[in-house]
């Protein structure tokens, strides 16, 4: 049997005021790349939950890291745009633990699906759906607490960026 849902999310730009390089190499830094050798490790030996929270805690210094980038960039400057712009799949395998318990659906949202790009003055703008929104749109409220989380988590994130995105982020509670 089929179902269908709608729901609405909310998508938010923010400018950071911030050359992009400079933004693109600071959001590197504070969401480093998903380094998969020591979880695979931790499967491969048979370690625990709580082997995997510590190997992914040291990967993630400020809660989240980056599973893929995407730079569109050079292939969008061959059809004559310069605007400059990196997709990234941010996440953390904790967390996304903490809603598939309730819902493996909730891996539709995880990870978080983001994009920077350039705007006129070569400052980055980064662009993304509100996680508690699309967590939300489960209706189940654990999975929404841990969508509220993450928009927190994004908060932080950003303010180590050197953006304070909190504005953006408020009023996320449902």
């Amino acid at each position: 049997m089929t179902s269908q849902y709608s729901h609405t999310v909310t998508r938010i730009d923010i400018p950071t005021g911030i050359a992009y390089d400079d933004f693109v190499a600071a959001f590197e830094k504070a969401a480093p790349a998903f380094d998969p050798g020591p979880v695979e490790r931790i499967v491969e030996t048979g370690g625990s939950w709580d082997d995997v929270r510590a190997a992914v805690a040291a990967n993630a210094p400020h809660d989240m890291v980056r599973y893929a980038r995407i730079n569109t960039t050079p292939l969008f400057g061959t059809a004559g745009h310069t605007t400059r712009s990196v997709e990234y799949l941010t996440g953390n395998h904790v967390i996304a633990e903490r809603m598939f318990r309730h819902d493996p659906r909730a891996l539709l949202y995880a990870p978080l699906r983001m994009l920077v790009f350039s705007d006129g003055d070569g400052n980055a703008v980064l662009t993304m759906h509100r996680p508690s929104d699309e967590f939300g749109s489960l209706g189940i409220p654990e999975v929404t607490t841990v969508g509220e989380d993450l928009d927190r988590i994004v908060v932080g994130l950003l303010r180590v960026c050197g953006v304070d995105a909190s504005e953006a982020f408020a009023g996320t509670s449902r």
